[in-house]
């Protein structure tokens, strides 16, 4: 599919809602749990995509229209979420993540991008030269991911409780890489 900003926005003002419905109101047994060591939860993958609104997709895109000569991005700190959400409830984290998308879709919505607009160029610090279209595109990648990657998470705190189905429940059989 080519990159269209109506239903990119049409999928990031969703996620909220799908995480909400997933996780509001479960034990901790389905949302502190992860897949071994170096894995996140799904309280981690909230507090991530949190830090995410704040510091990531917006405030890049503001540097790309801004007027400054140097389009460098900050660094994101992809592990920032666990300083951060130390006080925090689940709950509390799904309403920082619904309020702060609302604002970003109100942000994107109210700046009226033009097709000039989204080939505007920045600098990542790894990756190099992004235009606005590619970062929104991977903006909705990056949900779609986390979506994927909690779903799979509570589906393994069930894998020894499914008998002997692992071999037809792919979601189980994933093994998180890193």
């Amino acid at each position: 599919m080519k990159f269209d900003l109506v239903k990119t926005i049409s999928v990031l003002e969703r996620t909220p809602a799908i995480f909400n419905t997933l996780l509001d109101g479960l034990s901790g047994d389905w949302t502190m749990e992860n897949e071994g060591e170096n894995t996140w939860s799904p309280f981690d993958v909230l507090g991530h995509l949190v830090h995410g609104e704040k510091t990531d997709w917006i405030p890049r895109i503001g540097i790309i229209l801004s007027d400054a000569e140097d389009k460098t991005f900050e660094p994101y700190d992809r592990f920032a979420q666990f300083e951060m959400s130390k006080e925090k409830t689940l709950k509390e984290l799904l309403i920082d993540f619904e309020t702060l998308r609302k604002d970003n879709i109100n942000y994107l919505k109210t700046r009226n991008l033009s097709e000039n607009d989204l080939a505007l160029v920045g600098d990542h610090p790894e990756l190099g030269p992004v235009t606005i279209s590619q970062l929104l595109a991977a903006w909705v990648v990056h949900d779609l991911g986390h979506i994927a990657q909690v779903s799979r998470v509570m589906a393994k705190q069930y894998k020894e409780e499914v008998g002997p189905w692992p071999k037809y429940l792919t979601i189980l059989n994933y093994t998180p890489k890193e």
